[in-house]
């Protein structure tokens, strides 16, 4: 009987995490959707080497910096069917289909970052900040939020009388991911020609709004595994969780379609902000109050989106800072509002651990993106030339566009 529950969780956390993998398709084809033509195939290339770089960083490095575990020993210990000092796996292979979901999750934070330097970036000193990020700055705070690493979580609870509950990501991934974006973004600078001397904004269009919601449709779908396979065994799967995805990702639509006045990209990464925002406290709020954590993420993205980018003029090109970074903040403070008991949440949260776990996760992501790419810019350098970034990254980087027969013409 053991052991026909240890399968039946493998094939649930395995499940979730080729939906969370198919995520990245999402990834890709949102950011080939939205940039322009000349920087698609760099946007498809990018992703999927991040992939490959983040799994070598977090297989051989990052897993055992967030949760003491490595894999240096033989294939039987590790699918439980034998044993050795130190290592404790679990049978049929449980912690080894864990590691791949959980690597998934690594995998998404070079795949936000992609969105937001898109267009201008060099190739091979993003990978080097890929496997620097999955290899030690996201593990390190994973481990401290989901590990109770360095008395993290002991602490919270001295202080505030609740752990940091984050249940699917909202800082640990989104948050995390958005903010070291946004450090990235401010050292590369805004693309050529998108501002004007005199400060005027320059618009340019996305290449294929089919692509950008196609890029949305799959991270919708694959979204149900991000949080409801968080449970990581079968007993602990919530409908819960699966109601309160749905009621934030169209709160988020509906919100963005209002405020973003039926714009076709506010509408799709609206649905994306919603889920964003509720990734946190998706087990334990009430369905209304993902709602309202959805909506207020829909409008939240469409306004930061457009200050972001009009304003303060920072070239974030999928807007993955209002998307991921200041949804992912919302999310995590709004489980510490409706997850209280008094509007209908499961309680066991506090409003002071949740907005002290989200800004800590927030100014530490920030600063350590502001050292990766500040270093790497000192080093290599991180922008394309002049000449480059005109040709765009096709072919400067890859000699090849999306759409080969019209470079004959």
């Amino acid at each position: 009987m053991s052991e026909g529950i240890t399968g039946t969780d493998v094939l649930f956390v395995l499940l979730g995490a080729i939906m969370v993998f198919a995520m990245h398709a999402g990834f890709a084809f949102l950011e080939v959707g939205t940039v322009q033509k000349k920087n698609q195939v760099n946007a498809l290339v990018k992703i999927l080497v991040d992939f490959g770089i983040s799994t070598v960083s977090y297989f051989l490095i990052g897993y055992a910096v967030a949760y003491g575990v490595d894999f240096f020993v033989s294939a039987s210990v590790l699918a439980g069917e034998a044993e050795a000092e130190g290592y404790s796996f679990a049978s049929n292979g449980y912690d080894l289909v864990k590691f791949f979901f959980l690597m998934t999750f690594a995998a998404a934070i070079p795949a936000i970052i992609s969105g937001g330097i898109a267009e201008r970036a060099k190739f091979w000193p993003q990978l080097f900040a890929t496997a620097i990020i999955v290899a030690l700055v996201y593990p390190f705070f994973e481990g401290m939020v989901w590990n109770g690493n360095f008395g993290f979580q002991d602490q919270f609870e001295a202080l505030f009388g609740a752990g940091f509950h984050d249940f699917a990501g909202s800082i640990v991934v989104h948050a995390v991911g958005g903010w070291l974006a946004l450090g990235a973004v401010i050292l590369l600078g805004a693309r050529r020609g998108r501002y004007t001397k005199d400060g005027r904004v320059i618009g340019i269009p996305p290449s294929n709004i089919p692509f950008l919601a196609l890029g949305s449709w799959i991270l919708c779908i694959g979204w149900f595994g991000f949080n409801v396979m968080s449970a990581q065994t079968i007993g602990g799967i919530s409908g819960l969780v699966a109601m309160n995805s749905v009621l934030a990702m169209v709160g988020g639509i509906i919100a963005a379609l209002l405020v973003g006045k039926n714009d076709p990209g506010f509408v799709h990464n609206g649905a994306l902000a919603g889920l964003v925002a509720i990734c946190a406290g998706s087990d334990i709020v009430h369905p209304l109050g993902a709602l309202a954590t959805g909506a207020v993420a829909g409008g939240l993205f469409v306004f930061a989106f457009t200050y972001c980018q009009n304003k303060l003029k920072v070239d974030d090109v999928l807007g993955v800072w209002p998307l991921h970074g200041l949804c992912g903040l919302w999310g995590g403070i709004a489980a510490g509002i409706f997850g209280q008991e008094a509007l209908g949440g499961l309680g066991g949260v506090t409003f002071m651990a949740q907005l002290a776990g989200s800004v800590i996760g927030s100014v530490y992501a920030l600063i350590a993106g502001l050292i990766v790419y500040g270093v790497l810019k000192a080093a290599m350098g991180i922008r394309l030339s002049e000449e480059e970034e005109f040709i765009g990254a096709d072919l400067s980087i890859h000699k090849i566009g999306a759409y080969p027969e019209d470079d004959l013409r």
